[in-house]
């Protein structure tokens, strides 16, 4: 795959993350890699904190709603071909 389809794929799915990981050029979509991966993670994250009750009900909310929000951003600039980070958690770098 090339840069383009690998960073529009990266945002698909956690299926799509890990095929264009395998799959794609690593080297020239590590940005968009690491920003999807940020967001996969961080939606686990909120689900951890939804089984705490009432709070963790509300910051889990207000955490899919961030992250939904994210999500669009990232894909987005996927498709143009931008790398501008996500807001708040875009500088977070798990990929080397």
């Amino acid at each position: 795959m090339d840069k383009k389809v690998t960073d529009i794929v990266a945002y698909l799915t956690w299926v799509g993350l890990i095929i264009a990981f395998v799959a794609g050029d690593k080297e020239a979509s590590k940005f968009h890699l690491n920003q999807s991966l940020v967001i996969w993670l961080a939606g686990i994250v909120c689900g951890v904190i939804a089984v705490i009750p009432i709070l963790g009900w509300i910051v889990s909310f207000v955490g899919w709603i961030f992250l939904v929000v994210c999500w669009f951003i990232g894909f987005i600039g996927a498709i143009q071909g931008t790398e501008k980070p996500i807001p708040l958690i875009g500088g977070i770098q798990l990929l080397k």
